[in-house]
């Protein structure tokens, strides 16, 4: 949620910055200023009448005195009604509007979108190559039809050692941000709406989630989660940056058809994910973004996958983020890259949805800044490792960096 007093001060400012996001369309400041004024005046209303009712209150209960505490009564009664519309009304038109993006965030859709880091070359093969889905099943490590049988389409299962090579992925991505001081949680899979809404995912992605009995979803990513962890708290500012990882299996509606090109674990209703997560003072998030792109950075390089980091243009960060960069791995029976990681800085804009503060050394109350990447997700990795490890023969190489966190002494998987 944006500042109202900042909406105010620097409306032309504000909608310049949605505008590079949204396009040329009304955005509606104008109309949550008025209603921000008519709340305040509102207020002043109410507090008059609130005082008079306790000056009234005080006086010899004569016939007059009473009618007069009667008529104030119904007076309040009427005036807290009206608030409570102007402010229902203002707080579902401040929760409509996206974040405001950083100062070098080009305008426009993933059109613009720019690549700023390469690693690696593309593989070349000698052979006519694979796609990870023929390869998963000649080596008998991934089921797609029986996985299709129990849940429906957009759902695998992983066996033998694709499930092995699953969990080494998420042991390495565990191991790595344990030793560079990151805490872990295993949070609940399930959330209620006031987390939904604090996360940004509500109102506007609603449909995209997955609901349950009891207005519970399942989550879409563990940032729902580690999100809400501070959700109405204030936190202590030599406490600051606090920095947390989980794990969680994440659940997307992924509404619409799929291209043919996106079949097998490309796109799908489960997958897994480590996500990394920070909560800072507003003068440390950047230095905390560019740590976060870093340590994504690593992980990436660290399985000798080829892929580029590309920075998104403002139409196609996520709304409650004021900069997205994504790390993109290479699929080369698609020729394209796929979002493996999303490094993001939402600013002020969950901390206020979520009432998530601090207090600074001065005992003011301020804002956090939070800020999430995911680190990483597994369910385009493995295809991508499938695909860029071929061997001639089908089998495919285990990166050297996931043989330790394997249970058995694996080299390459190959068909029996």
């Amino acid at each position: 949620m944006l500042d109202i007093k900042k909406i105010r001060e620097e409306t032309k400012d504000i909608e310049i910055s949605l505008k590079k996001r949204l396009g040329d369309v009304d955005l509606g400041l104008d109309k949550i200023i008025k209603l921000d004024d008519s709340r305040k005046e509102l207020i002043g209303k109410l507090e008059n009448l609130k005082a008079e009712k306790n000056k009234l209150s005080k006086t010899k209960p004569d016939e007059e005195t009473i009618k007069n505490i009667k008529e104030n009564n119904v007076n309040i009664k009427n005036l807290e009604e009206e608030l409570k519309k102007v402010e229902d009304d203002l707080r579902e038109r401040m929760l409509g509007l996206p974040n405001i993006v950083a100062d070098e965030v080009v305008s426009g859709g993933k059109e613009n979108n720019k690549v700023s880091y390469t690693f690696k070359e593309k593989p070349q093969f000698s052979f006519k190559a694979k796609d990870h889905v023929e390869l998963a099943e000649n080596l008998d490590i991934i089921d797609y039809k029986r996985a299709a049988k129990m849940s429906g389409s957009g759902f695998w299962i992983y066996k033998k050692e694709g499930a092995l090579l699953e969990w080494a992925l998420l042991n390495y991505f565990i191991d790595f941000h344990t030793k560079n001081n990151y805490n872990f949680i295993l949070p609940p899979f399930l959330l209620n709406e006031a987390s939904a809404y604090a996360s940004g995912h509500m109102p506007k992605f609603r449909d995209d989630l997955f609901w349950v009995e009891d207005g519970l979803c399942l989550n879409a990513t563990s940032e729902m989660m580690l999100g809400n962890y501070h959700r109405d708290e204030i936190l202590k500012e030599e406490d600051l940056p606090l920095k947390y990882f989980a794990y969680s299996a994440c659940f997307r509606r992924e509404a619409g058809s799929y291209r043919q090109e996106e079949r097998g674990m490309i796109r799908g209703h489960q997958f897994n994910k480590i996500e990394m997560f920070q909560y800072t003072k507003a003068e440390d998030s950047w230095n905390s973004f560019e740590e976060m792109k870093n340590y994504a950075t690593k992980l990436l390089e660290g399985l000798g996958l080829h892929f580029q980091i590309s920075d998104l243009a403002a139409g196609d960060c996520s709304s409650a983020m004021a900069k997205t960069v994504d790390l993109e791995v290479w699929i080369p029976s698609m020729n394209i890259y796929k979002e493996v990681s999303s490094v993001s800085n939402a600013l002020d804009y969950q901390a206020r949805r979520g009432n998530m503060r601090y207090k600074n050394k001065e005992g003011k109350i301020e804002f956090l800044h939070t800020l999430n990447a995911s680190g990483l997700a597994t369910s385009r990795l493995l295809p991508a490792i499938l695909e860029q490890n071929q061997q001639e023969d089908g089998s495919v190489l285990i990166p050297e960096i996931l043989k330790k966190f394997l249970p058995i002494k694996l080299d390459k998987i190959s068909s029996k």
